[in-house]
């Protein structure tokens, strides 16, 4: 029987007198890759925050199971800010242990192994030297994920991670996101691109003014999800 890691019942989502969602109910079990899709605006980054506790939901209840928040990696869209951050490869990476310290001042061992056997999964130790803020976006991108593995080795949330990469690092990176879901870990992640979304995913989240949840054979097959896919080249 599956895992279940993380139960969303009857979500209310929004801002003070703002609305953007209501009754949003879902599930996620481990191993699973749920991709959440819909119009600009529909609330999806706000779900996302509401997952993990950056913000409350209006009502509704969000409960993880076999998993605690301190779990997840999170992977949030890029700010310029962020983008020309100076410092080194291997210290943006090394940050994602930071949750674990705890009363410790200094990493562990354990830590630091860790961060070398993310930036080798991910292709970084060429670059763990580099400035950060030197690198392409693909690559900062790559160096993100490897900080946000760092956090988890469970769940990774990933908020448009492919947003301004050209068509090639786009594909790369979603490769590699499906490989490391395929390794074990669970996935959620934002899409604008609703293709490549039932062409990865295992399940789809479709919020806005429609709401959909179910395997990716039941989106396309659902009203929802021919409305959206009409067109839309999702063969491999």
């Amino acid at each position: 029987m599956a895992m279940r890691q993380l139960l969303c019942e009857n979500l209310t989502l929004g801002y003070e007198n703002v609305t953007l969602v209501e009754g949003l109910t879902f599930e996620v079990n481990a191993g699973e890759y749920l991709c959440i899709v819909g119009e600009n605006g529909a609330g999806k980054s706000t779900l996302m925050r509401t997952i993990l506790h950056l913000q409350e939901p209006l009502s509704g209840k969000i409960s993880y199971e076999a998993l605690k928040a301190t779990q997840i990696g999170y992977l949030p869209q890029q700010t310029m800010v962020q983008r020309d951050f100076p410092a080194s490869v291997y210290e943006v990476v090394l940050s994602g242990c930071q949750g674990k310290l705890g009363k410790r001042f200094f990493y562990s061992k354990e830590d630091k192994a860790k961060v070398f056997s993310n930036m080798e999964k991910l292709g970084l130790m060429d670059l763990r030297n580099r400035c950060y803020r030197e690198l392409s976006g693909g690559q900062q991108q790559r160096v993100l994920l490897a900080r946000a593995l760092c956090a988890t080795e469970c769940m990774l949330l990933l908020d448009e991670p492919v947003s301004g990469l050209d068509p090639v690092v786009t594909m790369e990176m979603y490769e590699l996101i499906k490989k490391l879901n395929k390794e074990g870990i669970t996935v959620i992640m934002i899409s604008h691109d609703i293709a490549s979304a039932v062409r990865y995913a295992d399940h789809i989240l479709h919020i806005g003014s429609d709401v959909f949840y179910g395997t990716v054979e039941e989106y396309r097959n659902s009203d929802t999800g021919k409305k959206y896919l009409e067109g839309v080249d999702t063969d491999d």
